[in-house]
């Protein structure tokens, strides 16, 4: 299990990484607002998820 959540960790952050540049390069480019706000609400959410899985790697990895 520990194994799984080390590998989850990253993966989650490099998610939230993509969606985050993601809608900034819709916004720097001049794309739709709704989109923009889409993907940023995406980003909250995913960054949720990832800190569920990170504090549940170092609850797993402290016991």
């Amino acid at each position: 299990m520990d194994n799984l959540v080390g590998y989850l960790g990253p993966v989650a952050v490099l998610v939230v990484t993509i969606v985050l540049f993601m809608g900034l390069w819709n916004m720097l480019r001049g794309g739709s607002p709704n989109r923009s706000q889409q993907l940023m609400r995406w980003r909250v959410g995913l960054q949720f998820v990832a800190i569920i899985i990170l504090m549940a790697g170092l609850y797993l990895t402290s016991s």
